[in-house]
């Protein structure tokens, strides 16, 4: 069964976590719905976290070419930014990932 966005899809320029899920049973699922839900409070409105599911969306999954699954893809503006074999665990990620997104915005403003 697949997993609902967390949030609704996000506004253009919003970074999006992309956590890529490889084909499995339902074991262990509501533990990483968990963990994302937890995360996604976390990251607030500064990052969307949004699973793709090999099983629903294979060639998305693929484009990323990730190493393994599960993976994590965080872009912003269709610039990836950072990524991650496994899962987004821990209070450090999303603090690894807000400076990055803060980061990127900054730099992404014209010069006074």
């Amino acid at each position: 069964m697949p997993i609902p966005p967390l949030l609704p899809l996000p506004t253009t320029g919003a970074a999006v976590l992309l956590v890529l899920l490889p084909l499995v049973g339902s074991a262990g699922m509501e533990a990483t719905q968990r963990l994302l839900a937890a995360l996604q409070r976390r990251l607030g409105a500064a990052i969307r976290v949004l699973v793709v599911e090999e099983a629903a969306h294979p060639d998305v999954v693929r484009s990323f070419q990730p190493a393994a699954l599960p993976a994590c893809v965080l872009v912003r503006r269709g610039q990836e930014l950072w990524r991650q074999s496994g899962l987004p665990e821990g209070e450090l990620v999303a603090t690894q990932l807000l400076r990055l997104v803060a980061g990127a915005a900054a730099a992404s403003l014209p010069a006074p």
